[in-house]
């Protein structure tokens, strides 16, 4: 079982960056793979990045690439999510989430396959 915290969301402008951080705690934490979500208002939940128990392998949806790194310290039990150049579309509640299959697998993009998440953070743009 894995228990995440996030932090770090915020107001910022179009152009703008932020860093989320999630914190978990947990034994399994390094046979975890970890990713990003995030939720709009009135619109329904969106995969944003994944990253494997190791970090060497990375994925991301169309709208996060070249914009958004996620990354993981496993002796920190922590994983990141820097934000670039933010746009106002990027406006939601950032979930962090985890799941403990094997990211070899298959990238897994719906929120039905990952049984744990953050409460989430909020990420604010303005135009």
């Amino acid at each position: 079982q894995v228990q995440l915290v996030e932090s770090g969301g915020g107001l910022v402008q179009a152009g703008g960056s932020l860093r989320l951080s999630c914190a978990a705690s947990g034994d399994t934490f390094s046979r975890t793979v970890m990713g990003w979500f995030r939720q709009a208002p009135g619109k329904e939940r969106e995969f944003v990045a994944v990253i494997n128990w190791t970090g060497t392998n990375t994925y991301y949806a169309d709208s996060a690439r070249d914009r958004f790194t996620i990354s993981r310290d496993n002796a920190k039990n922590t994983v990141d999510l820097q934000l670039s150049n933010l746009k106002p579309e990027d406006t939601a509640v950032y979930y962090c989430v985890g799941h403990s299959g094997r990211y070899w697998e298959g990238i897994r993009k719906s929120p039905d396959d990952y049984p744990y998440w953050g409460q989430g953070t909020q990420v604010t743009v303005s135009s």
